[in-house]
């Protein structure tokens, strides 16, 4: 084998080698969408909420949170959903994103968000929840230290079961409104 060649597989090696590692990283990366709660729903059923429209947000002492849609419920708040007595459509989905509340640093009297705690879904599907008003419910709590999401307890702030219905008790204070609580803040 000549030189040349050599030079050509040896590059083809370190170049698939950077590949793997990428790929490897990426699966790690992935990983934090793997937790799953009894009863079915998986974080990965909600990949992009990251990116989701602002609906409304909450805050108390212990934590602050912004609620945050998917287009179908988006659609829907738009629509005067679920104000206006209409069930809410089946692919509606939402998140709550709890952080510890910690003092901007910029303006005193500004709380802003500090250390992720957890993430809250609600997902309208009346077929496969229909022994929970059509709503599976979910919470995962964040682990920072290995960057990824397990079910939450009833140790976790806020505390919460962790099976597909664990909503479904607190959000029946809301069955006229199709069991969702937030308000869409007007634009």
């Amino acid at each position: 084998m000549n030189r040349k060649s050599m030079l050509t597989i040896g590059m083809a090696m370190a170049w698939l080698a950077v590949l793997g590692g990428l790929a490897i990283s990426a699966q790690d990366k992935q990983d934090k969408y793997a937790a799953k709660v009894p009863g079915g729903l998986a974080l990965s059923e909600f990949r992009g909420y990251e990116a989701w429209q602002a609906i409304s947000f909450s805050r108390n002492d212990k934590v602050a949170a912004v609620i945050v849609g998917n287009p179908v419920m988006i659609d829907a708040y738009r629509a005067g959903i679920p104000g206006n007595g209409k069930p809410v459509p089946d692919g509606a989905k939402m998140a709550k994103i709890h952080w510890k509340p910690k003092q901007s640093e910029f303006f005193p009297d500004t709380t802003v968000p500090g250390a992720l705690l957890n993430v809250d879904f609600m997902e309208k599907d009346s077929q496969r929840f229909a022994d929970s008003g059509g709503w599976g419910y979910a919470v995962f709590d964040y682990d920072a230290e290995a960057d990824t999401f397990k079910p939450g307890t009833t140790t976790g702030m806020p505390p919460q079961g962790n099976d597909a219905k664990c909503g479904f008790t607190c959000h029946t204070r809301a069955k006229a409104r199709d069991y969702v609580f937030t308000e869409y803040g007007k634009r």
